[in-house]
């Protein structure tokens, strides 16, 4: 049910427009006024607009302030048949949120996010977003510009012989190191085990051990007054969800930083796979010969091997390899660390006690990734946009109008716990919001997380690995 109408700034604020979410997920964004209109009903409900409800962001934004706007680019293509509207932030989505900062004078506005190393940055730029972007800067009399955050990119036409190549400017990034604080810490043991796909295992094992959790962040991040993750809402195989916690992660420049499982099955203390697998096992023993090779001739001869016992695997024993799926306990724990870091972190590498910005978060959730994502989505359409300044409440909401159940997702749930450098405080600010409390404003009126998801929700096809798990009709009472 419905609680009370709402008064002041909300948990999150949410509109809906129904017409949207029937339309093919090709033409949803055609509509640019109804997605303008959606993106201003979202900032409004979500407590914007008591200076001007004609600039919302106003509230947020001085003039001449350095805005940094953080869509989701994880890829430039979808690996599956599902097209972009569910991969990526849409372009006219980023142009309306962009508008909706230029409208409040800021001086500066960066676009930028850090892809996987595969991503051609230049190919999600093809449709026009880079020069409609500067030109409604221009207009504005704002300088945007756009940055790929990657220390490391593949390199097109070498193969294995050097699949890495260095772009970042080093001095431009911020190494933290939670040490023991790290989420990561209680499952830091045996060292080595923890895994991140297409990297050398090794140097994962030096930036995440016991006493040592290491993470390498653009200093933008930092540097900027007033910081928007504009994330593409989708269900993921190793998080079970991505939007405004797991978003954050495009922030971090080098994924040698970043651990998504621990090897193994869980039978024997990993969480790569269910129980326990010998074939499995073989092949993570592969992948770990070639990533170790990575940059030299004998890489390419192991990743074939390494392969073909993958396309063994997967027709004969059920589940996949690299942490897809629901007992996965690695990936919440860094996605969450990242979060704690960039809400309480100073550009010198340290953390403060008490947060040093708000992490806002306006969310595409016009067409939604169900499926396999984060790669290989397929579109849902929902016809919502979110706005936040609280990234578990938000996702709480986002996790409901998937008809999921935030309390079945680790990393919804755990984002809500009492470590030290907590995430849930409404508005990050004050005391600590509940996930059995988080609500959303909509319509100008309250709803629980209970009333979204049954009167509100759309249902996604979870991935694979987390069916049967986090589904709504199978929440906990």
């Amino acid at each position: 049910m419905m609680i009370s109408t709402a008064s002041g700034p909300s948990t999150v604020g949410l509109a809906i427009d129904r017409r949207l979410a029937s339309l093919p997920p090709e033409q949803a964004y055609d509509d640019r006024s109804a997605v303008a209109r959606l993106v201003r009903q979202a900032l409004l409900e979500g407590g914007l607009g008591r200076r001007d409800p004609q600039r919302p962001l106003a509230d947020l934004i001085e003039p001449g302030m350095t805005v940094l706007l953080k869509p989701n680019w994880v890829l430039d293509r979808n690996l599956g048949p599902g097209g972009m509207a569910p991969m990526v932030t849409h372009p006219r989505f980023i142009l309306a949120a962009l508008g909706e900062a230029l409208l409040a004078r800021p001086g500066r506005v960066i676009l930028g996010d850090a892809p996987i190393q595969a991503c051609d940055f230049d190919g999600l730029l093809r449709n026009g977003l880079k020069e409609q972007a500067i030109e409604l800067g221009r207009t504005a009399g704002a300088s945007v510009e756009f940055a790929d955050f990657r220390r490391t990119v593949w390199t097109p036409g070498q193969g294995g012989a050097a699949p890495q190549t260095e772009v970042g400017d080093p001095s431009r990034f911020v190494l933290f190191d939670l040490e023991s604080d790290s989420l990561l810490e209680p499952i830091s043991t045996p060292v080595g085990r923890f895994r991140v796909t297409n990297y050398d295992p090794r140097k994962l094992a030096q930036t995440h051990r016991p006493g040592r959790h290491q993470y390498l962040l653009c200093k933008e991040a930092f540097e900027a007054d007033v910081l928007i993750s504009l994330p593409k809402l989708k269900l993921h195989r190793k998080a079970g969800l991505t939007g405004a916690l797991k978003n954050l992660v495009g922030l971090n420049g080098n994924k040698d930083y970043l651990p998504h499982h621990r090897r193994g099955g869980a039978a024997e203390g990993g969480d790569c796979y269910p129980g326990r697998s010998v074939a499995k096992w073989l092949v993570e023993v592969l992948l770990d010969a070639a990533n170790r090779r990575l940059g030299t001739p004998g890489y390419q001869r192991w990743r074939s091997w390494a392969s073909r016992s993958l396309a063994r695997v997967a027709r004969e024993e059920e589940g996949s390899l690299e942490g897809g799926w629901h007992g996965n306990d690695t990936c919440w724990r860094m996605v969450l660390d990242l979060n704690r870091i960039l809400l309480y972190g100073r550009a010198d590498g340290t953390l403060a006690d008490q947060p040093r910005r708000t992490l806002w978060s306006l969310t595409d959730c016009i067409v939604c990734g169900e499926g396999e994502g984060p790669l290989s989505p397929s579109p849902l359409g929902v016809g919502a946009v979110t706005f936040s300044g609280c990234a578990p409440a938000a996702d709480a909401v986002h996790a409901a109008l998937l008809k999921l159940d935030p309390r079945r997702i680790p990393l919804i749930r755990e984002s809500f716990g009492a470590f030290r450098w907590p995430l849930a405080g409404q508005f990050n600010l004050g005391a600590a919001t509940t996930l059995s409390k988080a609500e959303a404003c909509f319509d100008g009126t309250g709803w629980t997380i209970d009333a979204i998801a049954e009167q509100l929700g759309v249902e996604a096809r979870p991935p694979k690995g987390w069916a049967g798990h986090v589904e709504w009709r199978s929440r906990v009472p």
